[in-house]
């Protein structure tokens, strides 16, 4: 399923995911309950997959021109991982609870990173300022952002980052 999502297939038939699997359709369905089990497993692994991408390399104490610059190479990279399957996801979450839930799930993450990376200017700017900056910068670095430029907008990987961090390091000195 994952090799058919990677290859533009974003909702394929059991058919396809049997003979992808080098399995009969009748034999797909003695691993998993129906498709949606199946998709869920899928994203999961996916999921762990990409894990430690998620992670910044960088620290609370760097300066803040790294810290943005090192934020939005993450966030590409990750999403570039992700690519495919998360569309999916987006796709599917309005009818999957576990999906919905596991967005959810990352989403809250990717902003704590944002909380926690970016305390210092915050802290400094106060609340509730602090707050609309957080949802700003999460909107901004978020997948579905970064595919809006991608794909839509026909940006380059560095046009999209110059404009990320000119962004943000706006957001973050204004």
């Amino acid at each position: 399923m994952l090799a058919l999502y990677a290859s533009g297939t974003l909702d394929p038939s059991s058919d396809q995911i049997a003979e992808r699997a080098g399995l009969s359709p009748r034999s797909l369905f003695r691993y998993f309950d129906d498709i949606d089990d199946l998709v869920r497993v899928a994203v999961a692994r996916h999921h762990d997959r990409v894990v430690p991408l998620a992670e910044l390399d960088t620290t609370t104490s760097a300066p803040l021109a790294d810290r943005v610059q090192r934020l939005v190479a993450q966030r590409l990279r990750l999403f570039d991982a992700i690519a495919s399957v998360g569309t999916v996801a987006r796709i599917r979450a309005p009818f999957q609870p576990l999906i919905a839930a596991e967005l959810t799930t990352a989403r809250g993450f990717w902003r704590e990173q944002l909380r926690q990376l970016f305390a210092a200017e915050l802290h400094a700017l106060g609340n509730p300022t602090a707050a609309h900056l957080v949802a700003t910068i999460d909107v901004l670095t978020s997948f579905e952002s970064v595919q809006l430029m991608r794909d839509d907008q026909k940006l380059s990987t560095t046009a999209i980052t110059a404009s990320l961090v000119h962004s943000i390091s706006t957001l973050l000195t204004a």
